[in-house]
């Protein structure tokens, strides 16, 4: 009977219209899902991090899971994406974290040297992490059967600029420097970095993830050049490491001009933002399933013009199998609750498609 269930489940799941897309299948409607779906918008949490430091949360699976739960079941989403942070892997190799008040994420003990690459810890196994993995055993375990649920983790180039850095930057000056002064050396640090990942992203989709997203958050701060040579090769890597496989989601934020580039790393869907129009956009990525791509700050405005845009965007996206809806970035901290749920509604009910026999 359990094996029934679990198989039964597994259909349910790779049925739903979130993983459908993944494969750029006909769905009944669009799927939507959003990037920080569960946040500081919502007065719960809030509330929930007034007792309990960010790290601290992330790092009980209880916790985690309710969080990531609640935001589903909240917003009516067609995915859940585990709470965690992309940050969380540097810890077990090496590196002091801290999340200060108002600042953002700091790295105590940054990379600048060759010793620092040196003697960064490469991961040989997720076990350092296994609160994330009991977190989506967890969440898995709670949300309805047919609710896929997205693992993430940050890609090595982002990853690499936040241990450069020690933290957040406008210009990247300290992460470029090191990227061209010595490419042996930044070879070496993305190489461990994307072995580590592959594993921490293979490990949860045993826990019971349906697909991944890797966060490629400050890629577009690159020339095309500076991408294809320093960064597509261990995107590339990472993507075919990651055993057994799932939809992976690649998205980064300023990348208009690299969307041919971010196609060759293999990623199933491309997660775009709104400095492009999603059709020119799909028009350059060819033959993959895309992600995106409202503006958050529309969540500010009116109903009347939140609908406007996110219809712009269906019709943009013209019916074609592969769309998955979503913002161009996360959710700020102040957007109304109300006017969320109003989005994920308004693009299910603007989306359904008149013949869904097909489709079911």
């Amino acid at each position: 009977m359990e094996e029934t269930a679990s198989f039964a489940q597994i259909d349910l799941l790779q049925n739903s219209p979130f993983m459908r897309a993944c494969r750029r299948e006909p769905t009944p409607y669009t799927p939507i899902w959003l990037m920080r779906q569960a946040g500081r918008y919502m007065p719960e949490y809030r509330l929930l991090r007034e007792r309990v430091p960010f790290l601290e949360l992330c790092k009980s699976p209880e916790l985690a899971a309710e969080v990531t739960v609640n935001a589903a079941e909240r917003l009516g989403v067609d995915a859940a994406i585990i709470f965690a942070d992309l940050l969380l892997i540097v810890e077990p190799m090496g590196f002091r974290l801290e999340y200060a008040k108002g600042d953002g994420p700091i790295i105590h003990n940054p990379v600048r040297s060759a010793q620092d690459v040196e003697g960064l810890r490469e991961m040989e196994d997720a076990a350092p992490l296994d609160y994330v993995l009991q977190a989506i055993r967890l969440t898995r375990r709670a949300l309805p059967q047919d609710l896929p649920l997205i693992g993430f983790a940050g890609a090595p180039f982002t990853l690499a600029s936040y241990l450069i850095e020690g933290g957040g930057s406008r210009n990247f000056m300290r992460t470029k420097t090191f990227m061209y002064s010595d490419e042996g050396l930044w070879n070496e640090l993305l190489s461990r970095l994307a072995r580590s990942l592959a594993r921490f992203l293979s490990a949860q989709i045993e826990a019971g993830a349906q697909a991944i997203q890797i966060f490629d958050s400050w890629v577009g701060t690159l020339s095309p050049d500076d991408y294809r040579k320093f960064v597509l090769p261990h995107t590339k890597s990472l993507i075919e490491s990651i055993s057994p496989r799932a939809p992976v989601i690649y998205f980064g934020t300023g990348t208009a001009g690299l969307l041919e580039l971010m196609r060759e790393t293999g990623g199933d869907v491309i997660g775009v933002d709104w400095r492009i129009q999603l059709d020119h956009a799909w028009q350059r990525i060819g033959e993959r399933a895309i992600m995106g791509n409202l503006d958050p700050v529309t969540l500010f405005a009116d109903l009347p013009i939140i609908r406007d845009r996110a219809r712009s965007i269906l019709d943009r996206a013209d019916n074609r199998p592969g769309h998955i809806f979503n913002l161009g970035h996360g959710i700020l901290p102040q957007t109304p609750v109300e006017n969320v749920v109003a989005l994920v509604e308004m693009v299910h009910e603007m989306s359904q498609r008149r013949e869904t026999r097909s489709m079911t």
